[in-house]
């Protein structure tokens, strides 16, 4: 089970941290108000009341032993900025900060930020789905809790057929078509990489390692098969 630290509970964190939490995730949720972490504490594994500019307070807490962080303060830039420099250096290894501006997701990026959200303008259902499967590479929202979904393909799925692994039935999805990148020496001995797509696949189709399935069903299938 991956473990979640959300730093900063407005709108946007408040949800995020209940989403994951409610998919399994082990979530602590971090604010400097008391009333947010009260309202909260029920909803995740550990809610702190505390300064996140703080680092030993952050190491007291266990954040150096999250896999990924998210900063979402909405009070100071200069705040989001430290928090991300202070996650780096206690060694977490993925850090997603809040910047509003693409000047300040520049410096976010620069001081150590992997990846950026903007929560104006991106919804917590869509960073949860994100955060909980990290292979999920492109998604669509074709109505509410149904999506058309890019996603590597599970290493379970190597050298097997779509009739073998018969997603439609176990998983309910269809898989409408698969992008694969082969290896290719041209004329002069060099190798370089060329991305197909198999725009029609077939029952006796098989699955290769590199494979990005194209795939049409609800989100919490593309969850149960990127789990596999």
């Amino acid at each position: 089970m991956e473990r979640f630290a959300v730093i900063g509970l407005g709108r946007f964190g408040e949800r995020l941290a209940t989403l994951l939490a409610e998919s399994g995730a082990e979530v602590i949720a971090i604010d400097s108000d008391q009333e947010i972490i009260d309202d909260i504490r029920d909803r995740v594994a550990l809610a702190v009341c505390m300064d996140a500019t703080n680092e030993e307070a952050l190491r007291a807490q266990g954040i150096d032993k999250v896999d990924v962080a998210v900063v979402g303060l909405g009070t100071a830039f200069e705040d989001n900025a430290l928090v991300t420099v202070l996650l780096k250096q206690l060694g977490v290894p993925r850090v997603v900060s809040r910047a509003a501006t693409a000047i300040r997701a520049q410096i976010l990026s620069r001081i150590g930020a992997d990846d950026i959200v903007n929560p104006e303008k991106e919804s917590a259902e869509r960073w949860s789905s994100r955060l909980l499967a990290p292979s999920i590479m492109e998604r669509i929202e074709l109505a509410e809790g149904f999506s058309l979904t890019q996603l590597a393909a599970p290493e379970k799925f190597y050298n097997k057929t779509l009739e073998q692994l018969d997603v439609r039935k176990k998983f309910k999805v269809n898989i409408v078509a698969i992008r694969r990148t082969v290896e290719e020496t041209d004329e002069n001995g060099a190798r370089k990489s060329k991305q197909f797509v198999i725009s029609v696949p077939m029952a006796d189709t098989v699955i290769m390692p590199g494979d990005v399935l194209v795939l049409i069903g609800s989100d919490d299938a593309m969850l149960s098969i990127q789990s596999q």
